[in-house]
């Protein structure tokens, strides 16, 4: 495993991770329709699809996504579905201009999901950062609670778009303004503020909403926010922040939202939470949670370039017996060194140590 890159290393070890809860192996097509992807563009991380026409002349797509792919799979009734993956998917990434293959793991819970089921999503999305690095942020938000503020006031769906980016961009200024130009009420604005100037971690942060004046909908989440907190602590995860700036679209999403970073990373690795709109959307029945981790960045963290390229090189001529060859590396093999046996002659990688079973080449 230590020849393999480090987005293959933590792939293997999320895998495993994911397996010891009970989420079962999940593969998919590499290729789904391509009327799936335009239909939920807004769903995904990169608005590009690579598409092409197949033999029949039906537009068909390198999948960007894996979400949408399982709920398009999932068949109703039975019990809860619990899966997990590590595949490839084909998009731009944030910042770039061409498109990428990128491994991405990650999970998702299909059923009825309460307060456990969102707990132990929870904790396995920390515990896939804490793979990549102790030096994490998991930052999690309610929609139930900036949508029940929102629901105050009379405004259109749009309106609401508005106020929820400019929440999510941390835009205080921008805020305060649309607010007096919608002439939203004092009491619906102050609040809409401390979703923007409150966030921090979850136990130091929760107690300034809870003592707040909000709506019965914002209280069922802070609720559960409460509960997720003591199974945090009773699984021994840490590092989870309350931040707002997190927040997603609301025809998409609900309730539970989180996003996960890595402290020398840019931009986001980890995104999930509730996507039971999404299944709405697509004509499935039921609630939904999961999130994926997207290893594209984590080489440049990770990657180190290996000192050498193998351990022993072992060089032959052409009158050495072969039984000689194999035996020699046998010898190193079993020692737990990797080697590469060739002809004598130039070797154009790096090595620890080099054995020469003869040849005239490897005299000169």
């Amino acid at each position: 495993m230590s020849r393999l890159k480090a987005d293959e290393r933590i792939s293997i070890r999320l895998r495993e991770l994911y397996q010891r809860y009970g989420y079962l192996p999940y593969r998919v097509s590499r290729f789904e329709e391509y009327d799936l992807y335009m239909r939920n563009k807004s769903f995904l991380t990169s608005e590009h699809v690579l598409a092409f026409s197949d033999m029949d002349g039906k537009l068909m797509a390198l999948k960007p996504d894996i979400t949408l792919s399982v709920v398009k799979n999932t068949k109703a009734g039975g019990g809860p579905v619990k899966v997990s993956y590590a595949e490839t998917v084909y998009r731009v990434p944030r910042g770039e201009l061409g498109f990428k293959e990128i491994m991405q793991a990650g999970l998702e819970m299909i059923g009825e999901v309460d307060v456990y089921a969102m707990g132990e999503v929870l904790m396995l999305a920390a515990r896939s950062l804490a793979e990549i690095s102790p030096r994490y942020a998991l930052d999690i938000a309610d929609l139930r609670l900036p949508a029940g503020i929102l629901a105050q006031e009379a405004l259109t769906d749009a309106q609401k778009a508005q106020l929820m980016a400019l929440i999510s961009d941390k835009n205080l200024h921008g805020l305060r303004a649309l607010c007096a130009e919608l002439a939203i009420a004092d009491k619906t604005a102050a609040q809409l503020e401390t979703l923007v100037t409150e966030f921090g971690p979850l136990g130091e942060t929760l107690p300034v909403f809870e003592a707040m004046n909000l709506p019965q909908a914002c209280r069922d989440a802070l609720c559960d926010l409460r509960a997720l907190l003591g199974m945090m602590e009773l699984y021994g995860v840490g590092g989870i922040n309350l931040d707002f700036s997190v927040v997603n679209d609301m025809n998409y999403y609900n309730g539970l939202i989180f996003a996960g970073f890595i402290d020398g990373i840019p931009s986001g690795v980890l995104s999930g939470g509730r996507y039971d709109y999404l299944l709405s959307r697509m004509g499935k029945k039921g609630q939904a949670i999961g999130f994926a981790v997207y290893l594209d960045q984590i080489d440049r963290l990770l990657g180190e370039k290996a000192e050498c390229d193998v351990d022993v090189l072992i060089t032959y001529g052409a009158d050495t017996p072969t039984d000689a060859v194999i035996t020699a590396a046998r010898k190193q093999t079993a020692a737990g060194r990797s080697v590469r046996v060739q002809r004598a002659g130039k070797a154009d990688i790096r090595y620890r140590e080099r054995i020469d079973l003869g040849g005239e080449e490897n005299r000169v």
